[in-house]
């Protein structure tokens, strides 16, 4: 794997400075930057929404469309731990505890997926190296499909992917079942990131086929088996459950990165940004809808990304209050703080940009 190092042709203490602001925030609130009451209330509820309807449909749903129905409110509850509960955990933001992390965190393999994966590909990755070409996998698209970097190669179906990118975030957390945490696995051993995680490629496999098989044998025979609809009915309620989960995962990170606004730097022959990391972030990052409260608060906090990013071991209710120091802390550098006002706006500034590599 390419080796990247961020190399700022000035030295600033922005990152310092932000820290101690951030530190002395808790320390003289005397809050932990961990969990509260509020984010045991959120787990409990995202659980509920996905686990809750899955039992009634075994049970007693008898009408097909409130069947479907549920399987719908189970697609917003998957996307809900995975925003909400998963990721934080899988930061170490949810406990001082690590035990209790991991344990939370393994709530990823109820949606069907790798939590070792993901940490890899989140966390080593994504928020290293954010938005920079080969080395950050959320921008590396299926190159033939879906084009989210400047760098990356276009073709003539890319002029389109602002029509059609919406249907294959659907699509998001299907193919990771089937597909790309496999996929994944081998990219990982071959780079080496999987002996940074204290495992091996066999072990790893192994993980993820019977965490596949139990996973698939809850959520689709069981239902196949026991629910009193028909077993088509069961097909189509997964499908919709897995793309709204996929869709809102997606139009929730996308829009954070992925906008006219954000830098794509490469390094250079050495492999050098030239930037801070913690700068690098502001450049690469922006946040939206943070006067949404209700939003917010379904989505993790993850309108707050630019905290996020500066701050993953920071449990996302506090990235609120945390915002207006970052916040003035980057304008009393000089530095960027992206900030879009709203949702809305927001898929419009992921559309256009979209629109925009599909043609340069």
């Amino acid at each position: 794997m390419q080796t990247i190092n961020f190399t700022p042709n000035q030295t600033t203490d922005f990152h310092k400075t932000l820290r101690k602001k951030v530190n002395n925030y808790f320390k003289t609130k005397n809050k932990s930057r961990h969990a509260n009451a509020n984010m045991v209330f959120k787990t409990v509820f995202m659980l509920s929404i996905y686990i809750v309807p899955f039992v009634l449909i075994n049970t007693v749903i008898l009408n097909p469309w409130i069947a479907i129905g549920m399987w719908t409110l189970m697609g917003f509850g998957l996307a809900g731990i995975g925003l909400s509960i998963m990721h934080d955990a899988n930061h170490g933001a949810y406990s001082k505890n690590a035990t209790v992390n991991k344990i939370v965190g393994y709530s990823l393999l109820i949606l069907g997926g790798s939590d070792l994966n993901w940490r890899i590909q989140h966390n080593v990755l994504h928020h290293t190296y954010t938005n920079i070409e080969g080395m950050d996998e959320d921008i590396d698209a299926p190159s033939s499909i879906l084009r989210f970097s400047p760098h990356s190669p276009l073709n003539k179906l890319h002029k389109y992917q602002y029509i059609y990118a919406w249907f294959f975030y659907g699509l998001m957390t299907l193919t990771w079942f089937l597909i790309k945490d496999y996929q994944q696995a081998f990219r990982y051993h071959k780079k080496g990131l999987l002996k940074g995680q204290n495992t091996t490629l066999g072990r790893h496999l192994v993980t993820i086929i019977i965490s596949k098989v139990i996973y698939a044998a809850i959520i689709l025979v069981v239902p196949l088996l026991l629910a009193p609809t028909t077993w088509y009915i069961t097909l189509v309620g997964f499908f919709i459950m897995q793309f709204i989960g996929g869709f809102v995962l997606g139009v929730i990170f996308q829009p954070a990165h992925v906008i006219p606004a954000a830098d794509y730097p490469l390094p250079d022959r050495t492999g050098n940004i030239e930037n801070d990391w913690a700068i690098h972030q502001l450049y690469t990052t922006a946040n939206f809808a943070p006067k949404s409260k209700l939003f917010s608060w379904y989505v993790g906090g993850l309108n707050y990304q630019v905290e996020h990013h500066l701050f993953p071991n920071v449990c996302h209710v506090h990235y609120p209050a945390i915002s207006n120091i970052v916040k003035e802390t980057a304008i009393e550098y000089g530095l960027p703080y992206y900030s879009i006002e709203t949702f809305r706006e927001a898929i419009y500034e992921h559309g256009k940009m979209l629109y925009r590599l599909g043609r340069a």
